[in-house]
């Protein structure tokens, strides 16, 4: 998984990473030259005396370092570029496949994995990236280069490569094995840290009313410490690596200068020749200790890979059209068809054979009791889910066959928890509008009962705190009305948006929409029987199936279910 994301993301960069490995290769070379320039100069220059030999040649190691450092840093450069260029770009391809997934994929991965996903597991790529294009290209150069200048320097001092070599490749395999199962769970860990991280951060106000300080303290300090435990584990396996590979350094160069002094002693090899083979062996040997590095973290890359990849591979449920309608001849009629939803892996259906018909310049409301299948109805209309069998038609048009951003066009969607933005009232009204003038704004707050407490706070650029939490959940549910206002859709969806609100606001507010709803299709889902019995054409929904149509009058006359919501509201006569 890891070399198909590079060789996917990297295709780009192909010119940059070409220069990379030019340089690359030729500070390597550089680095393999320089020890013989040094023998030369002790064989010939120090042991006969000739200075001018000397400083020639000193020379010329001084032009070779020189332009040795100028292509490392060149190459180190377009390296960190081309990583940090892999990361942003991985980094927009999941959060652009995200934007497309339904909440049925979204709630697969849950969004505490996705931002692990998006920040920490493209770290990990880039990371990879970034140390391959500074040491590991060089590393293999460096490796077989010294090996063949070693041999050239003397072949009988060359065996002891023969035990160095193997000996090192072999631990290196054995810890790098055991590494990848502790890094996949070491990114599962971080998963979970993140989720009790996000979970107490939002539900701060329940924890604290529940007086749950301790038990919440405790359940993350437990995770934490599940994560510091496959940490510990890791580093252990790290922990041995280095430590084992200098002391194989060492244990060579001893080596070396043992039976190199007995090959001088019998006039096989000169004092240069050695210089130049002990440091040809430290150089095969720290490019084995840089490819060592790259091992320790391309095992959590991979995994970091693999956790990619499931999100770029990843279709969604809800895909658009191979040829969208993109206009529509109508004023936003809406009609389902024989409705049925089943969420993956269910035993059964939430939603059963369900018809019914919302008009332009009509209400229609939904209510039944709590899991009956209202807001997943709902959720329907604009493709939040996608239906397992029968239409929905906007206009007589199937939305699967609709452009999704015609679609939405026509709706106004005020979900059942509201989200803010952080940001102003004005950014936040905006999302519905992002050509609204100030008038505008202000007219959809007076309209739903915002106006004031919006003034209030400051005005239109007032902030709004990330999700709203700094105002109330009634003022959350009026912004999040007027946002739908701005936008001043054919199609409005009211998902129980009035339940935070007393009867007194609820009713301004109902008043207030009638005069800009009139011309548009309303579908307001309810639990409040007050909310809905003015409305044109009630439904009731009981266990995903509809049991009841008509006016309020009508349902209280033949349809108990709708009598038995009605009736634990409200008494019999205030029914009436």
């Amino acid at each position: 998984m890891l070399m198909r994301l590079l060789r996917t993301y990297l295709r780009p960069y192909a010119g940059p990473l070409a220069l990379v490995l030019v340089l690359q290769l030729g500070q390597a070379i550089a680095n393999l030259f320089l020890p013989s320039l040094n023998a030369d100069i002790i064989d010939n220059g120090v042991l006969t005396g000739d200075t001018g030999y000397i400083m020639r040649t000193g020379g010329v190691m001084l032009a070779v370092t020189l332009a040795q450092v100028i292509a490392t840093m060149v190459a180190v450069y377009f390296g960190a570029k081309v990583a940090m260029s892999l990361g942003r770009d991985v980094r927009s391809a999941i959060f652009r496949r995200v934007q497309v997934f339904s909440a049925r994929e979204v709630g697969t991965f849950g969004a505490p994995s996705l931002i692990t996903r998006t920040t920490n597991d493209v770290q990990q790529v880039q990371m990879v990236v970034m140390l391959s294009l500074t040491l590991l290209v060089a590393a293999p150069v460096m490796a077989v280069g010294g090996v063949i200048m070693a041999l050239r320097e003397d072949v009988q001092l060359s065996g002891l490569l023969l035990v160095v070599i193997p000996v090192l490749l072999v631990f290196i395999g054995f810890v790098v094995s055991r590494m990848r199962p502790l890094f996949r769970s070491l990114q599962v860990k971080i998963d979970g840290i993140n989720r009790i991280m996000r979970e107490q951060i939002t539900g701060i106000r329940v924890i604290r009313a529940f007086v749950r300080d301790t038990h919440e303290r405790e359940r993350f300090g437990d995770a934490n410490a599940d994560l510091r435990t496959v940490g510990i584990q890791v580093g252990r396996l790290m922990a041995l690596l280095f430590p084992f590979v200098l002391l194989v350094m060492n244990l060579t160069s001893i080596g070396v200068l043992w039976f190199g002094g007995m090959r001088i002693d019998t006039g096989g090899m000169q004092v240069g020749a050695l210089t130049a083979f002990l440091s040809y062996i430290m150089q095969i040997l720290m490019a084995v200790m840089m490819s060592t590095m790259i091992f320790m973290i391309v095992p959590r890359a991979e995994v970091s890979a693999e956790r990619i990849t499931a999100v770029l591979d990843t279709e969604t449920t809800v895909v658009p059209p191979a040829v969208p309608v993109t206009e529509l001849q109508g004023r936003g009629h809406l009609e389902l068809k024989g409705v049925s939803f089943g969420y993956p892996g269910a035993d059964e259906d939430v939603l059963h054979d369900i018809s019914l018909a919302a008009e332009p310049g009509k209400t229609t409301a939904i209510i039944g009791s709590t899991g009956a299948g209202k807001t997943t109805l709902l959720n329907l209309v604009p493709r939040l889910f996608d239906v397992t069998d029968g239409q929905v038609l906007v206009d007589g048009v199937d939305v699967r066959d609709l452009e999704l951003d015609t679609l939405w066009s026509r709706i106004g969607l005020v979900p059942q928890k509201p989200f803010l933005f952080s940001g102003t009232v004005a950014s936040n009204l905006r999302y519905g509008d992002e050509d609204a003038t100030d008038e505008e704004l202000w007219h959809a707050l007076e309209i739903a009962q915002a106006a004031r407490f919006v003034r209030e706070m400051g005005g239109l650029e007032a902030p709004i705190a990330q999700g709203g939490t700094n105002v109330s959940g009634g003022q959350r549910q009026r912004l999040a009305i007027a946002r739908a206002l701005v936008r001043k859709p054919e199609i409005y969806l009211f998902d129980d948006s009035f339940s935070a609100l007393d009867f007194a606001t609820d009713a301004a507010l109902r008043r207030a929409l009638v005069p800009v709803t009139r011309e548009a299709t309303v579908l307001v889902v309810a639990q409040r029987v007050s909310t809905i019995r003015h409305a044109d054409r009630i439904v009731v929904l009981e266990d995903g199936r509809v049991v009841g149509s008509g006016t309020h009058e009508e349902l209280m006359a033949d349809n108990e279910t709708y009598r038995e919501i009605v009736l634990s509201q409200v008494t019999e006569s205030e029914a009436a």
